[in-house]
């Protein structure tokens, strides 16, 4: 980790993490974020959360990172990030910080199918038209501001039941590899509910079942942070609904493309799919 003996950046990182400390005008070491440090997971398809001077700027990998009033930011990985992060504070356009932030791999499970890969079949024309639209939904979506604050909170377990899928997990077809598994699935009963893992805004509420993903309901957490729940049976909130962590938001179905009841959740930060497991106090 590089430091600048100006650095205006606090940050601190859980599994064997770390925390950057600055140097004041005396010369005296301190930390440069006030408490409380929020833990994060410093590793592939996890978070970290930091603190800045309120009136600095934040960069991860040179685009701009969000921050509150207070400084507090929030970062996370994709599952195939890169072993570091480069993360930069700025003020007047002046670098005052810059930090290389490490990036743990992880065993993802894989499983190797001695089998060629076979490709999806060509798909019509009507379910071309439908899938461009479902993803402009989405996208919008997930672009809509909402200032919702639960991307501080430690999440909750939106429903109960066995992990019948895990995040990343990746089947290799003879050398040919599949699409990893983009989210956590919980085996549960139809109509089981479904709790708001944290705090947010009801950012899309499918009326009708989306073409792979079915009934979709989708929660902003703020900070670029969002939750998808798929395969829903039934919604218990609409579009732009604030909700309360813990809160019944929807009820665990097999709409669109699954073999029986379950609920896919999935999280991403922007563009980065992150592992919904990281997120909770057990996980």
């Amino acid at each position: 980790m590089r430091l600048d003996r100006r650095a205006a950046l606090g940050l601190i990182g859980g599994g064997g993490g770390f925390v950057l400390f600055g140097r004041t005008g005396s010369g005296a070491t301190t930390p440069m974020a006030q408490p409380p440090l929020v833990a994060g997971r410093l590793t592939q398809g996890g978070w970290a959360r930091g603190r800045v001077w309120p009136d600095c700027q934040v960069t991860l990998d040179g685009a701009e990172v969000p921050t509150a009033a207070s400084g507090d930011f929030l970062i996370a990985f994709d599952r195939d990030a890169p072993a570091t992060a480069r993360l930069d504070c700025r003020k007047g356009g002046q670098v005052l910080s810059s930090t290389d932030v490490p990036v743990a791999p992880r065993a993802w499970q894989i499983e190797q199918v001695d089998a060629p890969l076979r490709p999806p079949g060509v798909p019509d024309a009507e379910f071309q038209r439908r899938r461009a639209d479902e993803l402009a939904r989405i996208a919008a979506a997930r672009a809509l501001p909402t200032g919702a604050e639960g991307w501080r909170q430690t999440m909750v377990r939106p429903a109960p039941g066995r992990i019948s899928g895990r995040f990343g997990a990746q089947r290799i077809y003879r050398g040919q590899p599949g699409a990893y598994h983009s989210g956590l699935d919980l085996a549960a009963a139809a109509g089981t509910p479904i709790l708001a893992p944290a705090d947010g805004v009801v950012i899309l509420a499918a009326e009708a079942p989306f073409t792979l993903e079915g009934l979709l309901l989708m929660v902003d957490h703020g900070m670029g942070l969002t939750s998808a729940f798929l395969h829903c049976s039934a919604h218990l909130v609409t579009a732009g609904a604030p909700v309360r962590q813990g809160q019944p938001i929807a009820q665990v179905g097999m709409t669109g493309r699954a073999t029986g009841p379950h609920l896919h959740w999935g999280l991403r930060w922007r563009t980065a799919r992150l592992d919904p497991l990281l997120f909770l106090a057990d996980g």
